[in-house]
């Protein structure tokens, strides 16, 4: 069963679509200063945007949010608004859903194509909006936390689809309860110039990884690097693979490499691998002249050995003896 509609929706259900509309349509008039929260991009462009509504949520600001952030206990019901500002001279029919955040495996943002988790417990005031031409519309939603939700961070969004784009803003819900951060790097490998790991969160929380790398060859030390933050946000549950940029590995060594990863909240873990490197090509180029020279040294050998049978003569330029000398020597008296 649905949530209930916010009382101030309540009092506007009358209104054609079911949504306030900061232009103000009971006067007629059409507010074409794009203020109140409406970004500098959205002014200066005839294309749609979809943004959170000034000072909603649970966390408001006066300069705006970038996204939604919201918590509650298990079956809280949250409330919040979103805007959609079209700067453009037609009007806009614009639907609105929920949808489920997810990592790709190269540890970017996505959204979940079915939704089973935050985008699922997202309700509109209204799914479709029409908006006037140079208007915002401020559309409430709420999001209704399950009973059995689990404790720790859901992410989400809130997308807007028209004309065949998709535009979204993150939803951030926070489930209340005890929280854990955790994470562990595994499957280290090093492949050609770089290294390569998978990252896991182990935890409930979104974290942002921070990388530490050593390694150790048979002579010493070939690469240190201290601990730096990754453009990762790896949301609870999901593992990733990424990659260390190494264009100065060794041609010829036996190498140890180690990995530390940490978070905030206590997050840490380290993995080891070992890797050879052998310059094969180098090798492969060093065995085949050694080969070619090999076998033209045994073919000029080869060769000399069948001269000398040719022409009679044995080591050290001694006659040779045939069988028929042999005969007439043991003949003599």
């Amino acid at each position: 069963m649905p949530p209930p509609v916010p009382s101030r929706v309540r009092l506007l259900s009358s209104v054609p679509f079911a949504l306030l509309l900061v232009a103000g349509l009971a006067t007629g008039h059409v507010d074409r200063s794009y203020d109140n929260g409406i970004p500098a991009a959205a002014r200066s462009s005839t294309a749609w945007s979809v943004v959170p509504s000034a000072g909603g949520g649970t966390r408001p600001a006066e300069g705006g949010r970038p996204y939604f952030y919201a918590e509650g206990v298990p079956g809280a019901v949250l409330e919040d608004t979103v805007s959609v500002v079209n700067p453009g001279a037609k009007a806009l029919t614009v639907e609105l859903r929920g949808a489920d955040a997810d990592n790709t495996r190269d540890g970017g943002l996505s959204l979940r194509k079915r939704s089973t988790d935050t985008g699922a417990w997202v309700t509109f005031a209204e799914r479709t909006v029409r908006i006037p031409p140079r208007t915002r519309a401020d559309v409430p939603f709420t999001v209704t936390v399950p009973g059995d939700a689990t404790p720790g961070d859901h992410p989400g969004a809130v997308v807007a689809s028209s004309g065949g784009r998709d535009a979204a803003v993150r939803l951030q819900l926070r489930v209340s309860g005890p929280t854990l951060a955790a994470l562990t790097v595994e499957r280290v490998r090093a492949e050609g110039e770089h290294i390569s790991y998978d990252l896991v969160n182990r935890g409930n929380t979104v974290l942002t990884p921070r990388l530490a790398v050593w390694a150790d060859g048979v002579f010493g030390e070939v690469l240190e690097r201290g601990p730096r933050t990754l453009p990762v946000e790896l949301l609870p549950g999901r593992r990733i693979t990424l990659t260390e940029p190494w264009p100065d590995a060794p041609a010829f060594d036996s190498v140890d490499i180690r990995l530390t990863v940490t978070a905030a909240g206590g997050a840490r873990d380290t993995a080891t691998a070992s890797a050879r490197f052998v310059p094969w090509g180098v090798l492969a180029g060093v065995a085949a002249v050694l080969a070619a020279v090999g076998g033209g040294a045994f073919w000029r050998l080869r060769r000399a050995g069948g001269l000398r049978g040719r022409s009679g003569w044995g080591l050290g330029g001694r006659p040779r003896r045939t069988d028929s000398e042999n005969e007439l020597t043991g003949a003599v008296t």
